[in-house]
């Protein structure tokens, strides 16, 4: 049931809200001149609205993390109580809820992973992992992918491939290498199984010719999410283990964006056949109500530190208010099949209504997607795949949200990527939506 704006809410306009913004707020990511922040007062499930009455479907779960949906009241009402019983505490304590946080994602993580490190967010999971492998395996170079985001912290955000890596690369010893993308197959595959043998081919080159004694690990996101969605094909991430395997590599998987049922899975790496040694998460885990990220550790690696003092740590690792999150997050997906929901919706709703959008709007190059997990990539042409131009993404985006649907766009591509509690009746209210603002841009 979608709640109502309170009288509070409705209290302050929208003009009001976006003025009070732009005066005082710095926005990341964004020339700060042009911008016009939409105005977002409260929210319920996949939905939200603004100080006006005006709702929105929220298909872009904000930054993708909204798994469980908004104000989900299990989740709100286990963060009040523990702010009532302990609001703050410093790492080094031992507190039961943050020992219950980890046990609950070391519940769905692989079995051989035994710790859990938690950190502020998904940026400083990726840092705090390289550092374990780094100081693991005594090298320094971390090979990552260029169709990749790992977050805007000094290492993290040069592992990252895209845009945003080059105004910031001062961290050491990273490297790039392509990773599969059939659509726009850098390897000239013509199918799922030639991309992955050339994907790996030339993975293995980079390893070879950058010295695999120079190499502590290889990062990379189980299923790249701001670069695409680009799932890997079958045998690709088991070939990445085996390399790693064979040359004493470190292999960590980013599922800052990809877990917690947003691949229709717990984490997404269960989908494929492929045991990493260390896990990123954040977003998903508790759907972003208070911020929070970790590394699940290998029992190998988490024994490095068993006599040597591991050098990091963060001051608010493991609070209490987001451990107490976590806690009511995962034991809802249990207790709700979240995850087996994401994957239902996926499989039955969303896949067969976005192929039916690509039938019917030849500007739609490719749909690929799993769980809650998709992308419509568009193009000016279905030969040549030529991108869309930025003015029509952005013209687009205009047609979504005035038709009251929050679309999550990235260069010529829209992500299809609703809360995992999304029901079948709202995906058909999307579908419409994407059809109408498709429409209205086509003409």
């Amino acid at each position: 049931m979608v709640a109502t704006p309170t009288l509070v809410e409705r209290s302050v306009t929208n003009a009001d809200t976006v003025a009070l913004d732009r005066e005082n707020v710095f926005h990341s990511w964004s020339a700060q001149k042009s911008l016009k922040p939409l105005a977002i007062a409260g929210g319920s499930g996949s939905m939200v609205w603004d100080h006006e009455g005006n709702t929105y479907l929220d298909f872009s779960s904000q930054l993708v993390n909204t798994n469980i949906g908004h104000q989900h009241p299990r989740v709100v009402a286990a963060i009040a109580q523990q702010a009532t019983t302990l609001a703050t505490v410093a790492p080094a304590h031992a507190t039961h809820v943050r020992g219950r946080a980890a046990e609950l994602i070391l519940k769905h993580a692989p079995s051989s992973m035994s710790k859990v490190f938690f950190t502020n967010g998904g940026a400083d999971a990726n840092e705090n992992a390289i550092r374990m492998a780094r100081l693991h395996t005594g090298r320094d170079k971390v090979i990552s992918r260029y169709r990749s985001y790992h977050g805007n912290t000094g290492a993290a955000i040069v592992a990252t491939g895209d845009w945003r890596r080059i105004p910031n690369e001062y961290a050491r010893g990273h490297v790039h290498a392509f990773g599969p993308y059939l659509y726009r197959s850098e390897f000239w595959a013509q199918s799922p199984e030639q991309e992955a043998e050339r994907a790996l081919q030339h993975l293995r080159r980079v390893v070879e010719l950058e010295g695999p004694g120079t190499i502590a690990a290889i990062l990379l996101e189980t299923i790249p999410g701001t670069a695409g969605i680009l799932l890997p094909p079958p045998g690709y991430l088991a070939g990445v283990r085996a390399l790693c395997d064979e040359f004493g590599i470190v292999l960590i998987l980013d599922e800052v964006m990809a877990g917690f049922a947003r691949a229709g899975e717990w984490f997404a790496l269960d989908a494929f056949d492929v045991r990493p040694d260390l896990i990123t998460f954040a977003k998903g885990v508790n759907s972003g109500y208070v911020p929070v990220g970790g590394v699940v550790i290998s029992g190998e690696i988490a024994a490095t530190f068993d006599d040597r003092v591991f050098p990091g740590g963060l001051t608010y690792s493991g609070h209490p208010l987001a451990a107490a999150s976590i806690v009511a997050s995962i034991e809802a997906f249990e207790d709700e099949d979240i995850v087996g929901n994401a994957a239902r919706i996926g499989r039955d709703h969303l896949e067969p209504a976005l192929l039916r959008l690509a039938a019917e709007h030849p500007v739609i190059g490719e749909v690929r997607g799993m769980g809650v997990f998709w992308a419509l990539e568009l193009v000016e042409d279905r030969e040549t795949k030529a991108p869309v131009s930025a003015s029509l993404m952005a013209q687009l985006k205009t047609e979504l949200v005035s038709r009251g649907l929050l679309a999550f766009t990235a260069d010529n591509r829209i992500h299809v990527v609703p809360p995992a509690t999304v029901t079948p009746g709202e995906v058909a209210q999307a579908i419409d939506i994407y059809d109408a603002a498709l429409t209205a841009v086509g003409r």
